[in-house]
């Protein structure tokens, strides 16, 4: 394929364009927006988790958004106007653009509907239903998580009794030791991450634009923090990083919803490639698949808590888990469906990963890391690298800069789902 050289005008368009969008998606915060008080918690503990929550319709309309839906709408709307009339119809980067703008007007949607049926279904839109398929008669996202339930419930209870080893360690020194990582991971390519204890998020830890936010009240074990390194440090910060700097494309800082479907599960699969999940962390990804099918299926949020309770959870956590699965919608309505990317984005990315390796493509993975990148646009990404009107990625993961223990695991992969795994068990009954 030979590589189109554009002019300054063109990547100036396209700058300019990627910039409008960055930002006109900068007061969309789609957790902030969907989020239940603290106060909601705590009533519903103090009611013995026996009544639903109180939340509905009214409950969200006293938050209103940070933005006017009507002018975000129309927002979008000018720039895929623009992005058509300025690059044409079937420009590669132009349609990755314009997706984007189509994606973030149904978020629009989505977050007008809160506290109504329509939530849920805009969700599914944007994120997938556990009820999907992965291809054309295969198992569903569902059948994944029934699927990994029984085969952790195989496993020693105490490899899932805890986080995989004593927690220990304090809010400040997970900020301190995190921090160390941080800078010697990202100081050599000229950036800066600061990390931050916080009172006011649910999650143990989460990452921003430039920094990551731990939860101050929680306590840490060695592998949590390995975890938070790798998942919102080498992945989340990291693509951050590389997509705020990009000098055309800079709209792979921002990530619509299909991006959250290839972003979670690449960190799912950095998890596992660098020995840093567990299969406490797995039971933790299934019981979010379970709880968000469960929901698809009629459960309220006292039915789903009740699955949670008898997962061995206390209270609160039980909460937290539960109310991941209700956020934006009602004790009652729809399920949020974004907890499904996370493993719905790691089969697709393993699946990438093994096609990209058996047709020779291995170039390509690093492109995953360019910026908050979609698997879709990939190819695109390859050619818009040659058209130098997209950079590769400055920071890559060891496993990444390094692909030759990955290739090597992906070509025996290949190999071994051609193998009958019923027969196998045959075989090795007595064995095990």
């Amino acid at each position: 394929m030979t590589a189109v050289i554009h002019n300054d005008r063109y990547r100036q368009i396209v700058r300019e364009l990627s910039e409008r969008i960055v930002e006109a998606q900068r007061p969309i915060r789609i957790l902030d927006a969907i989020k239940w008080e603290a106060a909601v918690q705590e009533e519903f503990l103090r009611n013995g988790c026996k009544a639903q929550p109180a939340v509905d319709r009214d409950y969200y309309q006293g938050r209103p958004l940070a933005f006017d839906p009507a002018d975000k709408q129309q927002q979008f709307q000018a720039i895929e106007r623009d992005i058509a009339r300025l690059l044409g119809k079937y420009n590669d980067v132009g349609q990755i653009m314009a997706r984007m703008c189509t994606e973030y007007r149904r978020v629009v949607c989505m977050l007008e509907a809160r506290g109504t049926p329509e939530f849920s279904r805009i969700s599914a839109e944007l994120y997938g239903a556990a009820s999907d398929a992965f291809h054309a008669g295969d198992p569903t996202i569902a059948d994944l998580g029934e699927m990994m339930a029984q085969t952790l419930a195989n496993l020693d209870h105490s490899m899932l009794a805890q986080r995989g080893q004593d927690r220990h360690i304090t809010g400040e020194q997970a900020v301190a030791i995190l921090q160390e990582r941080f800078n010697t991971a990202f100081a050599p390519f000229g950036s800066k991450i600061t990390v931050k204890l916080s009172d006011g998020i649910l999650a143990d830890a989460a990452a921003g634009a430039d920094y990551l936010k731990i939860r101050k009240e929680a306590s840490f074990s060695e592998r949590d923090l390995r975890v938070i390194e790798v998942h919102e440090g080498w992945v989340h910060l990291g693509t951050m990083l590389n997509g705020k700097s990009q000098p055309v494309c800079t709209f792979l800082s921002k990530g619509p919803p299909s991006s959250t479907v290839t972003q979670e599960g690449l960190a799912i699969l950095m998890e596992i490639i660098a020995f840093a999940s567990y299969p406490a962390r797995l039971k933790r990804l299934t019981n979010r698949v379970v709880a968000v099918s469960l929901a698809e299926q009629g459960a309220n949020f006292l039915e789903v808590f009740q699955f949670f309770r008898e997962q061995g959870f206390d209270e609160r956590e039980s909460y937290a888990g539960t109310y991941r699965a209700f956020r934006g919608s009602t004790p009652t309505g729809g399920p949020f469906t974004k907890d499904l990317s996370y493993s719905k984005g790691f089969i697709q990315i393993y699946n990438y990963l093994r096609l990209a390796v058996r047709r020779g493509k291995v170039d390509r993975i690093p492109l995953l890391f360019c910026g908050k990148t979609t698997l879709e646009d990939v190819r695109t990404l390859a050619q818009l690298v040659e058209e130098g009107l997209v950079s590769a990625p400055r920071f890559l993961p060891p496993q990444v800069a390094d692909l030759n223990a990955l290739t090597a695991w992906m070509c025996y992969s290949n190999f071994f789902n051609r193998l009958n795994l019923q027969q196998i068990e045959a075989d090795y009954a007595k064995i095990l």
